[in-house]
């Protein structure tokens, strides 16, 4: 059964600048390079026969390409309870318009509505039990991070699959955005 979202792919030279931000916070699952991508929508586990319906309906996703850049870190909850570091996005408003056109594609096949308020962001690591000092050195020695302009000029369908090593993404389908 594919466990599917939809993302925004970034260039291999950011990913791999983002990857060596990796280490300093005890307790932290960094994210590998290969997996690094901004999440416009997790949709899930799903059938052969659902997938097959997403990939058709996110293929009628009209959309004009545009620019981004990664700006800053921060973490989802506090320093003493964090969750996820993450890396974050900017200007939040093209990719806003893309998860919008996204979302109502995928309602329009059935998928209930995402809940959760969009927050564009490049997940580095996973947190469990991260010492807070060790967490605020990072956001301090990392807070002014930047990237040059990133080129968005298209999204995936991927499909995230379990290992023992953690997940690996797997591209199912690309979508070409307007220039």
């Amino acid at each position: 059964m594919p466990r599917l979202f939809v993302a925004a792919p970034l260039p291999e030279a950011v990913t791999l600048r983002l990857a060596a931000l990796a280490g300093g916070v005890p307790r932290a699952r960094w994210v590998p390079a290969q997996n690094m991508h901004v999440t416009l929508r997790f949709i899930g586990d799903v059938d052969g026969r659902e997938a097959s319906d997403i990939a058709a309906v996110l293929a009628k996703v009209e959309a004009a390409a545009f620019t981004m850049a990664i700006e800053g870190v921060d973490i989802f909850g506090g320093r003493r309870d964090a969750r996820v570091l993450y890396a974050g996005v900017a200007p939040r408003e093209p990719l806003k318009r893309l998860r919008d056109k996204i979302e109502a594609a995928l309602q329009r096949a059935g998928l209930a509505a995402e809940e959760r308020k969009f927050h564009p962001h490049v997940t580095l690591a996973r947190l469990r039990g991260a010492p807070a000092d060790r967490i605020g050195r990072f956001l301090e020695a990392n807070g002014l991070l930047m990237s040059p302009p990133i080129p968005v000029s298209d999204f995936v369908l991927y499909d995230s699959v379990r290992g023992n090593h953690g997940a690996v993404y797997r591209e199912i389908e690309r979508y070409g955005l307007h220039p």
